[in-house]
């Protein structure tokens, strides 16, 4: 008469050990450093190129119906990476209505029982960012979050050392299992402040989740390279080239619009690491963010900065747009200027076009590319400037404006060598010859030369 029980007992627990093991299968790739240090690679050594999209707001401003249009989109148009706010305010509350912390204290996390996904009213702020992270897992799209963004600490201290290590620990233990999550600690703060706050943080996630990827999202025109270059938490760089012309720049010091600087900088740096832009100027948002009488950035920059930084040594490139990053919907009070809805904007034209710079780069042995301005023999600046990469085989070189090309060959091996041109705009591609692989050889793009014009070269070694 006992034997029905322990039946029943056996089933249900190979049920659970089949969703277990099911559940496990299903999860995405862990996302790991090259062997050479500058790029990322999936746990079975696949190069993985970073295009990511700032979501920033998804966690408190998106429904469920708003995250599976999202990720689905995303998905669609090639994106992989996605980065968002965990915390973007220590008293943030989500669309439900659901607190994210008791009484504002980032060490004490809002948590309910039980995470009924039928019924969003009965789950609480932690269990939609579960939702959210599954949703991103089964669209193939790695989730780069942002524990508690930079201001809380910086404006204010709301967050101390004790309080960010414990938060630290929730959540490395939370998503311990998740293998679509990398942690970007900081958030647009200035990286010589708090320092024992992002590193408490940095080391905490990092000491408890070692195969999840850290790195530090910095404030504008700087670079996580400058102050934890040598952290023993930080896996990879990331820089915000940030959203002011050349001219709105009042520091001399710095890079500018010149984002390629960043990535050949650090590419050179000891201990390697791999590099990339992750917030560059956003697409339909203001130059200079705050006065939105000014020019907007259009499609055309945001694939200027892509190719520029990756043509530059990055692992990778951040797309971003001035609606789709505050999840702007109707009724919302309006940051930096913006007037378009979130949905509308996820069709902007140069989130179609991000799609091109990653395909063209996986085309070729992308683990063996290096930066390598000495291709151009009549290098500009600003927006004449060249970005070139080459490997055993192949070189790319990008123009912004159509301007002509001189290149010193003999650089890639072969005798001979294909000449092809690449549109960024439609990913389309035109032959153009077999050339002498010799001397110094001059490439006229198509077109006029102008700005948004642009093209890459493409050599390949061979007939």
């Amino acid at each position: 008469m006992n034997t029905k029980p322990k039946y029943l007992l056996s089933i249900s627990l190979l049920l659970l050990a089949t969703q277990f093991i099911y559940s496990q299968s299903k999860n995405l790739p862990e996302i790991k450093v090259s062997k050479n240090q500058h790029y990322f690679v999936t746990e079975d050594e696949k190069p993985f190129f970073w295009l990511g999209d700032t979501g920033w707001l998804t966690f408190g401003k998106l429904d469920r119906a708003g995250v599976d249009k999202y990720f689905k989109d995303r998905k669609e148009k090639g994106f992989n990476v996605v980065q968002v706010m965990v915390l973007h305010n220590i008293n943030a509350v989500n669309v439900y209505g659901k607190a994210a912390l008791i009484n504002e204290d980032v060490s004490k996390p809002f948590i309910t029982a039980g995470n009924n996904f039928k019924n969003p009213q009965e789950y609480d702020y932690w269990d939609h960012v579960d939702y959210t992270l599954e949703v991103a897992r089964k669209n193939g799209i790695y989730l780069a979050m942002v524990p508690v963004w930079g201001t809380n600490v910086s404006k204010g201290n709301k967050v101390s050392k004790e309080q960010a290590t414990e938060y630290a620990k929730f959540l490395a233990d939370r998503y311990k299992n998740k293998s679509n999550v990398i942690w970007l600690n900081g958030g647009d703060t200035h990286g010589n402040e708090f320092m024992d706050i992002w590193n408490a943080i940095g080391s905490t996630l990092k000491t408890n989740n070692p195969n999840q990827l850290v790195t530090f999202h910095p404030f504008g025109r700087t670079d996580s390279s400058e102050n934890y270059h040598n952290a023993s938490w930080l896996d990879f760089n990331m820089f915000q080239s940030g959203h002011r012309r050349y001219d709105q720049d009042s520091v001399k010091t710095n890079f500018k619009e010149d984002n390629y600087k960043f990535a050949l900088r650090d590419f050179e740096l000891k201990p390697t690491k791999p590099t990339l832009d992750g917030e560059p100027s956003y697409e339909a948002i203001p130059h200079g963010l705050h006065d939105t009488l000014q020019p907007k950035w259009t499609a055309n920059d945001v694939r200027r900065y892509g190719y520029w930084s990756v043509f530059s040594g990055a692992a990778g490139y951040t797309y971003g747009h001035n609606a789709v990053m505050q999840m702007f919907r109707k009724g919302d009070k309006p940051a930096y200027g913006n007037k378009e809805l979130w949905t509308s904007a996820l069709n902007s034209p140069g989130a179609k076009q991000m799609v091109f710079i990653k395909k063209l780069m996986l085309e070729f042995p992308f683990l063996e590319g290096i930066p390598d301005e000495t291709l151009i023999a009549n290098q500009g600046s600003r927006y004449d400037y060249l970005a070139a990469t080459r490997g055993k085989n192949y070189a790319l070189i990008y123009t912004y404006n159509g301007r002509k090309i001189e290149v010193n060959m003999g650089k890639i091996e072969g005798e001979k060598v294909q000449v092809i041109w690449y549109n960024p705009r439609n990913g389309q591609k035109k032959k153009i010859g077999i050339v002498d692989n010799n001397g110094t050889k001059e490439f006229q793009p198509l077109g006029i030369k102008e700005d948004g014009n642009d093209w890459v070269l493409i050599l390949k070694s061979g007939k």
